[in-house]
């Protein structure tokens, strides 16, 4: 192992593609999502819409295929219709004669009569699948969050820091450690100690204001992780789960390592967001109607790829006073049409229809959105194939919107169908 006080060199392109073609990434994308409340009524978090025209999931696989991870294996659960049905569609041009793939694995009871028990007992009951592939490392990857990253330079780290695992981190203010896994670690990064969503957050060395969470993001070597994930399995008072019970025991007697998620060149915090509330999902979305956002979904050397049907280009139409079709600080997918109305500061989705005389401010619109003649919408996330009736208001009463629909403590009200067919 490097002297821990060399820090990791910069790795070459070659080098990391020879890692990262040795390495198999296995996907978890089985989350209720229970956080984000009627978004996930029908569909599992991963296959939830982000950004006007992709869905969660297509961030990490395009990270994957950009990092020149071509052998990916995502493991379903929940709600999985809609996501089987994305991935089989939008990510089906990979080649399977140079051993390239993105299969899809359901839920299948494995081991027994139980469906998956936690983040570790889900890699554990497709063991057998991972090992077939014979990869030299196993890169864990959560399903359900908004980033880019090459994972090449920390499968790199990993091999020179003589890293038995690897675990992704972001630094988060204490006060919003308290969600997530946090480590502590010493100054070389070696985790000294990994506590799950604790009440007492253990700040970063040298830092005071901000600790170290995990991004659900784990490189282990394949040998490892398999006698790790049988053990567990056999330890009928674990909670089966990476974070509660494989890391934390691992830390004591194997070399576990943090990899920050910082610009290789300025140190800076990369951007990364865990949109698993309605109000993190609202703002996450309406982020990138900013002139300069933080995530750039339009980085030519970094594309995030994804399933789209072939739609027209967005129109806006009518010039007559009040009814003028325009959109300003927005951004407008494919296949929308804004008909004599006005959109601020907002992002439709792929085939949203706007008729006359409405307004829409500072809302998010997924696909296939109807909205009235005569609406208001504003401060809002309307659901996928919602038909607002005409003259419908939203974000303008919050108290009555409250009978109807949900609204958080922030004032964003969600709306979706089976809310509109409530009595």
């Amino acid at each position: 192992m490097r002297s821990p006080k060399q820090p990791a060199r910069a790795s070459s392109g070659r080098y990391v593609s020879r890692l990262t073609s040795g390495t198999l990434a296995v996907i978890m994308a089985g989350g209720r999502g229970e956080r984000l409340g009627g978004l996930t009524a029908h569909r599992c978090k991963p296959a939830t819409p982000f950004g006007g025209k992709f869905r969660i999931i297509d961030f990490v696989l395009s990270n994957c295929v950009n990092s020149g991870i071509r052998q990916i294996s995502v493991l379903t659960q929940y709600k999985a219709q809609s996501l089987i049905q994305h991935v089989q569609r939008g990510w089906n041009f990979l080649r399977g004669e140079f051993a390239e793939f993105v299969e899809v694995v359901p839920a299948q009871q494995q081991t027994g009569g139980h469906w998956y028990l936690g983040t570790a007992d889900a890699v554990y009951q497709n063991l057998e699948l991972i090992l077939s592939h014979r990869p030299k490392h196993v890169l864990v990857l959560a399903g359900d969050h908004i980033y880019k990253m090459d994972y090449g330079p920390m499968i790199a780290y990993h091999v020179e820091k003589g890293a038995d695992i690897t675990v992704g981190v972001v630094e988060v203010p204490v006060a919003e450690a308290r969600s997530f896994g946090v480590m502590t670690t010493t100054e070389w990064n070696r985790i000294t100690r990994f506590s799950e969503k604790p009440a007492n957050p253990d700040p970063m060395p040298g830092r005071t204001d901000v600790a170290l969470a995990s991004m659900g993001i784990y490189v282990f070597n394949t040998r490892l992780l398999e006698k790790m994930l049988v053990e567990d399995a056999l330890d009928p008072g674990s909670a089966h789960d990476f974070g509660k019970n494989i890391i934390p025991k691992s830390i004591a007697d194997r070399q576990v390592f943090a990899y920050p998620f910082q610009d290789v060149k300025t140190r800076a915090q990369n951007y990364w967001r865990d949109v698993g509330t309605i109000d993190a999902f609202y703002e996450a979305n309406l982020e990138l109607v900013h002139v300069n956002p933080e995530l750039n979904i339009y980085d030519e050397e970094w594309p995030i790829w994804t399933y789209q049907v072939q739609q027209p280009p967005a129109k806006f139409v009518l010039d007559d006073g009040e009814r003028t079709g325009s959109a300003v600080n927005s951004m407008v997918a494919g296949g929308c049409i804004v008909s004599g109305s006005q959109v601020r500061s907002s992002l439709l989705f792929s085939n949203v229809r706007v008729d006359e005389r409405s307004s829409i401010d500072h809302a998010v619109l997924l696909p296939n959105v109807h909205v009235g003649a005569g609406c208001t919408i504003r401060r809002a996330i309307v659901d996928e194939g919602c038909d607002l009736p005409p003259g419908t208001q939203i974000g303008v009463d919050l108290e009555a919107d409250r009978q109807r629909f949900h609204v958080t403590d922030r004032g964003v009200v969600l709306v979706t169908p089976d809310m509109l067919r409530a009595p």
